[in-house]
């Protein structure tokens, strides 16, 4: 007898997609699709690079094609289980977001929100205290938030710094950006007191604050915010919990950026994800 097929959930990823270094849509699609789930892209702009170390790329705006793209999916009725926004281009593109999680969100589906904004106490170019404001109300839909820690400092109005986080006040930080509207909550990047660098999270339901560590690689890459925003979502997906989909993110991570880093790929290039996909198969 046949076993018979899951059905694969899905997942609108709301991104740009840059041509060439891996982030946004061109990490998102893969690792989610690793993971059993089929990924349904919603480009926001095309970028021939993304925005860190490759000058400035030819860029193509997609803002006014977006209400057309959604309207032939909702005249086709299709139907969603998640969805997940990343980078956001301009600030028109933040009410089209917020329509587009009205019209098709239902009463199961898992909204992410991965507010890319700023990295190292500094907005990225595009951004400003406008647009902060609009990412400010559109968090309020979510029912995840992936900041980093300079993008929860800006959302709570805190000032960044280098100095590592008490384990009080990194937990302040986390009930104060559920107290938005989010009911998880996850702050990728925190160095706490006793140099334990971790990514940390909070259950708004169970009360739960959760510390990963991980073990740190003195090299940035960009893109690994959007490496662990995808495999979050997909192990919420999944049906992990928050920890079990924190803990699996963190590793995937660990071992691309430690064997990124060995193979002394470009930093611009991002993280080698592509020979480890079969870890999260």
């Amino acid at each position: 007898m046949e076993s018979k097929i899951e059905k694969v959930p899905k997942v609108v990823a709301i991104h740009d997609m840059s041509g060439v270094g891996r982030c946004s849509l061109t990490v998102a699609i893969p690792l989610i699709s690793s993971m059993g789930i089929q990924v349904c892209p919603l480009p926001t702009a095309i970028l021939s690079s993304h925005l860190d170390g490759f000058g400035e790329p030819a860029f193509i705006d997609l803002t006014d094609k977006l209400n057309g793209y959604a309207n032939h999916w909702k005249s086709l009725n299709i139907q969603f289980d998640c969805i997940y926004s990343g980078f956001i281009g301009t600030k028109e593109q933040f009410q089209f977001i917020e329509d587009f999680i009205d019209d098709f969100r239902s009463l199961e589906t898992l909204v992410v929100i991965d507010p890319v904004m700023a990295d190292n106490g500094e907005f990225y170019s595009n951004y400003n205290e406008e647009m902060l404001m609009k990412m400010k109300g559109l968090i309020t839909k979510a029912d995840v938030i992936t900041p980093n820690l300079t993008e929860a400092c800006l959302l709570l109005g805190e000032n960044y710094t280098t100095e590592p986080l008490s384990l009080d006040l990194a937990k302040e930080y986390l009930q104060r950006l559920g107290d938005l509207g989010p009911k998880w909550v996850v702050i990728t990047g925190v160095k706490l007191d006793g140099n334990t660098n971790a990514n940390i999270g909070y259950s708004k339901d169970s009360g739960e604050f959760l510390v990963i560590p991980y073990k740190y690689i003195p090299v940035h890459y960009p893109g690994t915010g959007d490496v662990f925003a995808s495999i979050l979502t997909g192990g919420l997906m999944q049906g992990n919990s928050l920890v079990k989909a924190m803990e699996k993110a963190t590793s995937f991570l660990e071992v691309v950026v430690e064997a990124t880093f060995k193979s002394g790929t470009p930093k611009r290039e991002g993280v080698i994800l592509e020979k480890f996909l079969h870890l999260l198969r």
